[in-house]
């Protein structure tokens, strides 16, 4: 799974500097580069068994919180109106990548459990 949040990581540093470059006017559009950051640390603190578990539950929690921001955001925008843009297409995306993350992270909390009983 370690390697499932770096991957995810990097697909959403990307996407911040898409939306980012080559305008660079709202500094709001590298949120999902901020996101994917922090996927990629702790992704990277993921490969310590020791750690392991810690660093998934807050993978997990960054990808939750940027699914409901970015979903919330991607609605109220297109309730207003809003026509696809840059902004609501990346806002979009993010939305999407964090919530596939998020629930290939519950997959693998519920595999693990299942292993854990499995293995008593």
């Amino acid at each position: 799974m370690a390697n499932i949040s770096v991957l995810f990581g990097l697909l959403l540093t990307i996407l911040g500097a898409v939306g980012y470059f080559p305008d660079g006017k709202s500094p709001t559009a590298l949120i999902p580069a901020y996101a994917g950051l922090s996927l990629i640390l702790l992704g990277f603190i993921a490969y310590q068994e020791s750690a392991r578990k810690h660093a998934m539950h807050a993978a997990a929690a960054v990808a939750l919180i940027g699914f409901l921001a970015a979903a919330w955001r991607a609605i109220t925008k297109l309730r207003n109106g809003a026509e696809f843009d840059k902004a609501l297409t990346c806002t979009t995306i993010m939305a999407i990548l964090c919530g596939v993350f998020v629930a290939l992270c519950v997959k693998s909390f519920i595999d693990a459990r299942r292993r854990r009983k499995e293995g008593n």
